[in-house]
């Protein structure tokens, strides 16, 4: 199979980059012939894997954290449609945050990695198409791998981007988390889910799960699965700062799906709109805010496991 590697030199907190050498020798020795591109900024991932698809690649590899991930993800498609169907996604994982990873149990050391993806056993994999209003009030659209939230979730990755990280990058997130708490109030949205109704519900945090987990390790949605067809919505309704502080350990064990703030439901279209602004997370981005609609695209691209 011809290997294209997407690289982001600035996963891992840079390590990626000043390591690359002897990341590539070692692919090479197991994987072959190889080629590969550094990402320079917000989404040349997806151009990458998009013009490596083109070339006739059959195997796209990320290098990085969730958002390269989704990025090389958005790359697999054009015109929404899929560029290559047979085509695989690899995911060599060197992140800080590594929320889609722990959905698979993939560890991060490099050896074990390498013989993941040496081997030629793929599945077929679930995608979530987002459509959303962007900060220009235009109706746009991402392709999800993982986990598409909206509430303090959002305020909490617009907080993070716009701070310094000069802290790093977990250290960063935590106070970002922090602030954003501390100043949050549910907000009312109306949710519809597979045509239905819609329901108006208290939102602290919604997420819209094909993986299980968000935020740093948090097991948001225990049940989710990305061969089944299907989203596992969490909702968090009156969560405040101190419950994140003083129930953490349920939050990242999944035991907080028996808390009375929380409920979970499944849906394959997700529909949410509210009068006042509620921000995106989309793999751990802030691309825009509500109204968006996400449906589940069963088995759209073929994963490498």
């Amino acid at each position: 199979m011809k290997t294209y590697l997407v690289v982001n030199p600035r996963s891992g907190n840079g390590d990626t980059g000043k390591r690359w050498a002897e990341i590539q020798a070692r692919l090479v020795r197991s994987l072959g012939e190889i080629a590969f591109g550094f990402t320079e900024g917000p989404m040349h991932a997806c151009d990458l894997a998009r013009r490596a698809l083109h070339d006739g690649f059959d195997t796209v590899i990320a290098v990085g954290g969730d958002g390269t991930i989704n990025e090389t993800l958005n790359g697999f498609f054009e015109g929404g449609r899929a560029i290559n169907p047979k085509a695989a996604l690899g995911v060599l994982p060197r992140g800080t945050g590594g929320d889609f990873r722990r959905t698979f149990g993939w560890e991060l050391e490099l050896e074990h990695t390498v013989e993941r993806l040496r081997r030629d056993s793929t599945e077929p994999f679930d995608v979530g198409l987002l459509e959303y209003t962007g900060a220009d009030s235009s109706r746009k659209t991402r392709y999800f791998a993982n986990i598409t939230s909206f509430g303090v979730s959002g305020q909490i990755d617009r907080e993070v981007n716009t701070s310094s990280k000069a802290l790093g990058g977990k250290l960063s997130f935590m106070l970002g988390s922090v602030k954003a708490l501390a100043r949050w109030k549910d907000k009312r949205v109306r949710l519809k889910l597979d045509g239905a109704a819609p329901e108006e519900v208290s939102c602290t945090t919604i997420a819209v799960a094909n993986g299980k987990y968000f935020g740093g390790g948090m097991m948001v949605a225990p049940g989710a699965a990305t061969t089944d067809g299907i989203f596992d919505v969490t909702i968090w309704s009156g969560y405040k700062l101190t419950d994140f502080a003083l129930k953490q350990g349920s939050i990242y064990s999944g035991e907080h799906v028996k808390w009375k703030g929380t409920r979970c439901l499944k849906a394959k279209v997700v529909e949410a709109e509210s009068d006042e602004e509620v921000l995106i997370d989309c793999d751990g981005e802030q691309p825009g805010r509500l109204p968006c609609r996400m449906s589940v695209l069963p088995g759209a691209v073929r994963l490498k496991v």
